[in-house]
């Protein structure tokens, strides 16, 4: 009988999407490691290598027992460039007009474990937007916190709102989490305990 969903992350969006499909105690326990990968890794394997990075720092920290971990990693690639979290307003302003007239990717990677083994969630979602006016922008980053939103935006906040033209793929997993996806896996581990 699972006890609880342990969330290897800080993210205030993935606790509220994974509130939203689970019922059940979920408890934030983020890991601290460095956010590294090997230079060789390509592109679309990095969100899932590091969210195996951060299961494994949390598997040897916790005591699971019962538990459900899930821990997560979201990038965004946009003309083979790796677009994190942005270090400051500077780079923000500087990702989004970027991203101005362009499609990019954001690739999301899960890692759920739960007594022994190991599911792996890899999920893709092209985002298009349209032009980014610079007085938008202005006001994103006057009104918003795109500091700890990889790409530098929140689909559901402003800019968001104004500038994705369209999506092919999973809506939520721009957000941080493809629930769909972590649905499934999590509900197969419930019929099989």
């Amino acid at each position: 009988m699972v006890n609880k969903i342990i969330l290897g992350s800080g993210s205030s969006r993935r606790k509220e999407l994974l509130s939203s499909i689970w019922s059940g105690v979920i408890e934030i326990v983020p890991s601290v490691i460095e956010e590294l990968y090997p230079k060789d890794l390509a592109l679309e394997k990095i969100p899932i290598y590091l969210a195996n990075l951060k299961a494994a720092d949390l598997k040897s920290k916790l005591d699971l027992d019962n538990n459900i971990l899930l821990t997560a990693d979201t990038i965004v690639i946009c003309e083979d460039k790796v677009l994190g979290k942005p270090k400051d307003l500077l780079e923000a302003r500087a990702t989004l007009e970027f991203l101005s007239r362009k499609v990019h990717r954001v690739i999301t990677g899960v890692a759920l474990y739960y007594k022994g083994v190991s599911i792996e969630i890899e999920e893709k979602t092209d985002v298009h937007f349209g032009t980014l006016a610079a007085a938008d922008i202005a006001h994103y980053l006057e009104n918003y916190c795109p500091l700890d939103k990889a790409g530098s935006y929140g689909i559901q906040e402003f800019i968001g709102m104004v500038g994705v033209e369209k999506i092919n793929g999973c809506y939520y997993n721009v957000m941080g989490l493809p629930t769909s996806r972590v649905w499934k896996e999590l509900d197969t581990i419930l019929e099989k305990n």
